[in-house]
C-alpha cells in the first residue's frame, strides 16, 4: 500500500462551536424576514381592508343617494316613456283614417276589413268565366294586394282592436282569396291548352308559352307532335326545362311550370303555440316588478296590472305578432272603471284628480308595455317533428316563391269547320297525368319511370348565403318533405338550380332562416333630428337599415365587403312590411320565438332587455350605442354596451364608455373594450341611477338632452321596435 495523502494545509475544520453559532445566525436571519414580511403582509392587509371598507361606505352612500332620487327618476322616465302609447294612438288614428280615405275613393276595390264587401268580391269574381291567362295575372294584382293588407291588419292591429271572430274572419278571407286565385290559375291554363294547336310552333311543332309579370311567371309546353326523341325541353330564351322520360314525350301531356313570387302553399300559421305551452305573460312580469319601479302608494298601476293578467289568461292562441296589444277593450273598460273607484275611495288621503284621458293612458302605457315584453319572450316548448324528412319551418324559411311542376293532360284542341271552331268542353276542367303511373306492366317500373330533371332561375332579388336546399310539397300531409329529390346541383353564377324528381308537384327553395344569427356586432347612431341608422354586421353580411318618424329604409347592404344593390334600397316603409320584406329577401335578421333552440346565444332576461331597449330608443336622438364583448361576459340578468354622445363634431372619434344595466340600475364601468379580465367596478367619479336616461344625463351636453325631450314620439316607437325585432342584446 502507498503512503496516505497530506491534509491541505489551507482547509481549516468547523468546529462544533462555529456550526451553532451559524446555524443561528441563519435562524435569526429567516426569522427577521419572516417578521418583516408578517408586518409587510398585515400592513397591506389593513390597506386593502380600508381601501375595502371606503369602497363599501362609498358604495353604500352611493345606493343611498340612488335611493334617495330614485322615485324621481322614475316619474321623470314615466313622463318620457309617455310617447309609447301615444305614438300607439297615433297608429290607430292613421288605420282609422286609411279605411276612411278608402271609403271615399269609390274606386271599385273591397275594403279587406269588411266581411260583406270581400264576400261580395269574391263571389262576383267566381262567377266570372273565361278569363284569360293575361286577365287572371292582371287581377291577381288586386288579389294580392288584399292579402297583404289583410296579414298587415292582423300583425299591426292591437288585440284590443281585434275580435277574435274578426281574426278568424280576416284569416278565412286570406285562404279564400288564395284557392280562388288558384283555382283561375288553373281555369285559364286549360283555356291556353285548348289553343295549343294554333299556337303550336312552326320548327318543333310543339307549342310553347311564356307568360310574365312581376308577380307570375307562367312557362307552358304542349307535346303535340309526341316524338319519342324529344327529351329535353328548354323555353326560349332561358336555361328554364325539364328532361323528360320516354312515356311522357310519347303521350298527350303538357308540362307547366308556374313560379310564383309569393307562397300560398305555406299553411299561414304553422308555428302556432298552444295554451298549455304559453308561458307567464309580459304583464305578469310587470306587475313583479311594479313595486321596484313606481311608489308605494300608485294602486293604480298595480290594479290595472292585475286586470292584465286576468285578461292575458283569457286569449286566444293566435299567430306570432309584431307589436300586438295584449288586452281587449272589455277588460279596459272593466279595468278603467274599477280604477276610477278605487281613486274614488281613497281621494280624501291622495287629494289627486285623474281624468278618464289619463287612465286611458295608464292602461295603454300597461298594454303597449307588455306588448314589447311580449315580442322577446321565448320560453315555449319544442314542436317534435314528425318525420326526418320533415321541413321544420322554425328551423328554414323559403325564399324566391313556389314552383308549381306540373304534367297536365292536353284537352282537346279546337277544329276548324267550315267557317266554325268546334271544341269540346269537358266538365272536370283541368287534369293532371300521374307519373307515375299508379298501376303498371312493366316488369321493372324504377327504370320505366325515371326521376324527371328540372332546371330553375333562382329569383334575382333573393340573397342565398349557402347554397339552397330543395323542398317538395306533400299534399296529403299538408308539409313540406325533402325526400324524392336527388341530384341537386347549383349554379351561384348563373343562379340555377338543377335538380332530379320522382313526381312532379309544388316545391320551393329554402335557407336556414338563422344564417346571418348571432350578429357579430351593431350600432345605433344618430344621423339627423329624429333619423338614426342601425348596422348590424353578421358572419356574411352588414345591414344599415336607416329610421326616422314611423318608417324604415334598407340603407346599404355589403356582402363579403363588397355593396351589394338589393331592389329594397331607397322604399321608405312602416316597420312591420319593412321586416317581412328583408325576411322575404334572405336578409333575416329577426328572431323568431323559437330561434333560441338553434342559436348559441346569452340570452337576456326579458324584462331586462326590453327596459334597455325601451330606454336607448329614448336616447337614441341624441347619443350612439354599440355592441360590447362584455355583453356576453356578464350574466343573463344584466346587458352591458357602449354609449357616447353622438352630436359633438368630433363624436367620431370620442372613445366609447361601457354602460351595464340591470333592468332597475344603470352604472358606468371602469373596464375597457379591450381590457383582458371583465370586472364590474364603477367608473371613476361616476354615481349609478335607476335608468339609462339618468345615468348618460350626468356626462351629456345640454343640447344633447333637449333633443332627447323634443324627440318625435312615433320615431322612438319605430326605434324602440327595431331593437326588439332584431334583440340586439341578446342575439350578438
Amino acid at each position: 500500500m502507498g503512503p496516505k495523502p497530506k491534509k491541505s494545509a489551507g482547509k481549516k475544520k468547523i468546529t462544533k462551536a462555529e456550526r451553532l453559532r451559524l446555524l443561528q445566525e441563519e435562524e435569526e436571519r429567516r426569522q427577521k424576514e419572516e417578521e418583516e414580511a408578517r408586518l409587510r403582509f398585515e400592513k397591506e392587509e389593513q390597506e386593502r381592508l380600508e381601501i375595502q371598507r371606503k369602497e363599501k361606505e362609498k358604495w353604500r352612500l352611493l345606493e343611498k343617494k340612488d335611493l334617495e332620487r330614485r322615485n324621481e327618476e322614475l316619474e321623470e322616465l314615466n313622463l318620457l316613456e309617455g310617447c309609447f302609447p301615444e305614438a300607439e294612438k297615433l297608429k290607430r288614428e292613421t288605420r282609422a283614417l286609411a279605411q276612411w280615405k278608402h271609403y271615399i275613393q269609390c274606386d271599385g276595390s273591397p275594403d279587406p276589413s269588411i266581411a260583406p264587401e270581400m264576400n261580395t268580391f269574391l263571389s262576383l269574381w267566381e262567377e266570372e268565366k273565361n278569363e284569360t291567362f293575361e286577365q287572371v295575372i292582371e287581377k291577381s294584382k288586386l288579389v294580392l294586394s288584399l292579402i297583404e293588407k289583410l296579414k298587415l291588419i292582423l300583425l299591426e292591429t292591437p288585440l284590443c282592436d281585434l275580435e277574435h271572430r274578426t281574426v278568424v274572419q280576416h284569416q278565412g278571407s286570406i285562404l279564400r282569396l288564395q284557392d280562388l286565385l288558384s283555382l283561375k290559375v288553373d281555369v285559364a291554363t286549360e283555356l291556353l291548352l285548348r289553343q295549343a294547336s294554333t299556337l303550336a310552333d312552326l320548327d318543333s311543332g310543339n307549342m310553347e308559352k311564356i307568360i310574365q309579370d312581376e308577380n307570375v311567371t307562367l312557362y307552358v309546353w304542349a307535346n303535340l307532335k309526341k316524338n319519342p326523341r324529344y327529351r329535353s325541353v328548354k323555353f326560349s330564351g332561358t336555361q328554364i326545362g325539364f328532361e323528360i322520360p320516354r312515356i311522357l314525350a310519347t303521350s298527350d301531356v303538357a308540362l307547366r311550370l308556374l313560379h310564383t313570387r309569393y307562397d300560398h302553399v305555406t299553411p299561414l300559421y304553422p308555428t302556432t303555440v298552444t295554451e298549455e305551452e304559453q308561458v307567464p305573460t309580459a304583464v305578469e312580469h310587470l306587475k313583479k316588478e311594479e313595486p321596484v319601479e313606481k311608489a308605494p302608494t300608485n294602486e293604480e298601476k298595480v290594479l290595472t296590472a292585475e286586470k292584465a293578467i286576468i285578461q292575458e289568461d283569457e286569449l286566444e292562441p293566435s299567430q306570432e305578432r309584431e307589436f300586438s296589444l295584449v288586452q281587449e277593450e272589455e277588460i279596459n273598460l272593466v279595468a278603467l272603471e274599477e280604477v276610477e273607484v278605487q281613486r274614488t275611495s281613497d281621494h280624501e288621503d291622495e287629494n289627486l284628480e285623474t281624468t278618464r284621458y289619463e287612465l286611458e293612458m295608464q292602461l295603454l302605457s300597461e298594454a303597449v308595455s307588455a306588448a314589447q315584453l311580449h315580442l322577446v319572450e321565448n320560453i315555449v316548448e319544442m314542436p317534435d317533428t314528425k318525420e326526418d324528412y320533415e321541413v321544420d319551418l322554425c328551423h328554414f324559411s323559403t325564399l324566391g316563391g313556389v314552383y308549381h311542376l306540373d304534367i297536365l293532360e292536353l284537352p282537346p284542341q279546337y277544329k276548324p269547320v267550315k267557317g266554325w271552331v268546334l271544341v269540346e268542353i269537358r266538365q272536370e276542367g283541368l287534369q293532371r297525368f300521374t307519373y307515375p303511373p299508379e298501376t303498371t306492366d312493366e316488369p321493372d317500373p324504377e327504370n320505366a319511370f325515371p326521376p324527371i330533371e328540372v332546371t330553375l332561375e333562382v329569383h334575382e332579388n333573393v340573397i342565398f348565403f349557402e347554397d339552397p336546399k330543395v323542398i317538395r310539397w306533400d299534399a296529403e300531409g299538408k308539409l313540406w318533405r325533402t325526400d324524392g329529390i336527388s341530384s341537386i346541383f347549383y349554379d351561384r353564377e348563373d343562379r340555377l338550380i338543377t335538380f332530379s324528381l320522382d313526381t312532379l308537384g309544388p316545391v320551393a327553395l329554402i335557407q336556414d332562416a338563422h344564417v346571418n344569427m348571432p350578429y357579430q356586432s351593431w350600432e345605433l347612431r344618430p344621423l339627423d333630428v329624429n333619423r338614426v341608422v342601425l348596422t348590424v354586421t353578421t358572419l356574411f353580411t352588414e345591414l344599415q337599415i336607416h329610421i326616422k318618424e314611423n318608417l324604415c329604409l334598407l340603407g346599404s347592404v355589403r356582402l363579403q365587403g363588397q355593396e351589394h344593390q338589393s331592389h329594397l334600397e331607397g322604399r321608405w316603409m312602416t316597420p312591420v312590411p319593412f321586416i317581412l320584406a328583408l325576411k322575404e329577401a334572405g336578409l333575416n335578421i329577426f328572431p323568431s320565438v323559437y330561434s333560441h333552440f338553434y342559436v348559441v346565444i346569452n340570452n337576456k332576461v326579458p324584462l331586462v332587455e326590453v327596459k334597455a331597449c325601451r330606454q336607448m330608443a329614448l336616447l337614441s336622438p341624441a347619443f350612439a350605442f354599440c355592441w360590447s364583448k362584455w355583453n356576453m361576459a356578464c350574466n343573463s340578468t344584466r346587458v352591458v354596451f357602449g354609449v357616447k354622445e353622438g352630436l359633438a363634431e368630433d363624436a367620431e372619434g370620442h372613445p366609447w364608455s361601457l354602460l351595464m344595466f340591470s333592468g332597475d340600475r344603470a352604472q358606468m364601468l371602469r373596464v375597457r373594450e379591450n381590457s383582458e379580465v371583465f370586472s364590474e367596478a364603477l367608473k371613476e367619479d361616476t354615481e349609478f341611477h335607476s335608468t339609462l336616461y339618468h345615468m348618460v344625463k350626468d356626462f351629456a351636453s345640454p343640447g344633447a338632452m333637449e333633443r332627447v325631450r323634443r324627440a318625435d314620439c312615433r320615431f322612438i316607437d319605430s326605434v324602440c321596435h327595431m331593437l326588439l325585432a332584431t334583440r340586439v342584446l341578446s342575439y350578438s
